[in-house]
């Protein structure tokens, strides 16, 4: 079976794996990009994870896909345009290269905000994080070689920790931080 599901203990070369892709990124889009985040389970030190790079990058409006689509395919990004997600333009890595998923959402929409507070909570709550990845390792041991069977899987428990996340956000008046790069 081709790409099954497999978790991974945290890795101390993730957010090493984030800095040079997004450097890249950030060179070949300039200030088309007004942030550049990880994002994901590998953003969240300690936490088991599949072993992919997701990149949140952050645009004035989503559908100028000229403005960010030429430049992130001269950094070696190849659009999905088979993307049934309206609220980002998803892009992959070129084949035989780091799995990478890169998420381009428009500034200020609830996507982008819903992503990097899930992140934040999950890095100020390691509770929470003991929840997701005991989850995430059922869901793979259930759903190894069917993708979006554990993808789907998952929603119960991210929206549990979602749901946490918005009362710890009301409660600290949580910003998105500085842009990671």
């Amino acid at each position: 079976m081709k790409n099954p599901v497999i978790i991974l203990p945290y890795n101390d070369s993730w957010p090493a794996e984030f800095k040079t892709i997004g450097e890249r990124i950030r060179q070949a889009l300039g200030d088309a990009a007004i942030r550049i985040d990880h994002v994901g389970s590998t953003s969240v030190k300690g936490i088991d994870a599949k072993p992919v790079i997701d990149i949140q990058i952050s645009v004035k409006q989503l559908a100028s896909l000229e403005t960010y689509k030429p430049q992130l395919e001269s950094a070696g990004f190849l659009h999905r345009e088979d993307n049934p997600d309206k609220s980002k333009a998803y892009f992959r890595e070129r084949p035989g290269t780091k799995r990478t998923h890169i998420h381009v959402r428009e500034h200020g929409s609830w996507s982008e905000q819903l992503t990097l507070l899930f992140r934040d909570y999950l890095r100020a709550h390691p509770e929470a994080c003991t929840a997701y990845v005991k989850e995430k390792h059922r869901l793979m041991e259930l759903y190894r070689n069917e993708r979006e069977k554990y993808v789907d899987g998952k929603a119960p428990v991210i929206w549990s920790i979602l749901q946490q996340a918005h009362f710890w956000s009301q409660e600290t008046g949580w910003k998105p931080g500085k842009s990671d790069l």
